[in-house]
C-alpha cells in the first residue's frame, strides 16, 4: 500500500533516563510506549483519536505486535518515530520505524494490528467503522 502523507506522522523524541537499563540503552519493553506515543500523535492528526472512538461505541484493541530490534537506541539519544497507516478497512495496520535523528540510522521498525470492537457487545468488526472510512478518504482526497 502507498504511504500517504495525511496518514503518517513523525514525532522527535529524546531518549530519557528511566527508560534505560543499567547500560544505559532502552529496555526492550518501552518500545511499546514509543510506538503508543507516535500512534496516539497519528490518531490526534487525523481528528480520531481513542477519545473519539469510545464516543463513536468502539474500542479499538491492538491485536498483533512486531517488534524487530536493529540497534539500541541509548540514554540522551534524539530518535524519531516515524508512524504510517498500511491498512484501515477491515483493521488499523501501522507500520512503525525508529531511528536516530542526527544520522538516520535505523534502530526498530515495528508493526500493530487493531480492530474495532462494539462496546456495546464486545463483538469483533470485520469493518472498521464508516466514521472512520470517511476520515480516511477525506485525507487521501485531499492529498489528490
Amino acid at each position: 500500500m502507498t504511504k500517504h502523507p495525511g496518514l503518517s506522522i513523525c514525532v522527535p523524541m529524546t531518549v530519557p533516563f528511566f527508560d534505560v537499563d543499567a547500560l544505559h540503552i532502552v529496555w526492550h519493553g518501552h518500545y511499546v510506549k514509543y510506538l503508543e506515543i507516535a500512534r496516539c500523535a497519528l490518531l490526534d492528526k487525523l481528528g480520531y483519536n481513542y477519545d473519539t472512538m469510545r464516543a463513536a461505541g468502539y474500542a479499538w484493541p491492538v491485536v498483533t505486535m512486531q517488534l524487530k530490534y536493529v540497534r539500541p537506541a541509548v540514554f540522551g539519544q534524539k530518535i524519531l518515530i516515524d508512524a504510517h497507516i498500511r491498512e484501515w478497512e477491515s483493521r488499523l495496520r501501522i507500520a512503525y520505524l525508529i531511528t536516530d535523528a542526527d544520522s538516520g540510522e535505523r534502530l526498530t521498525q515495528a508493526e500493530t494490528t487493531q480492530v474495532a470492537v462494539l462496546l456495546e457487545t464486545r463483538e469483533m468488526q470485520f469493518e472498521t467503522p464508516q466514521d472512520w472510512q470517511h476520515i480516511i478518504r477525506q485525507v487521501m482526497q485531499s492529498e489528490t
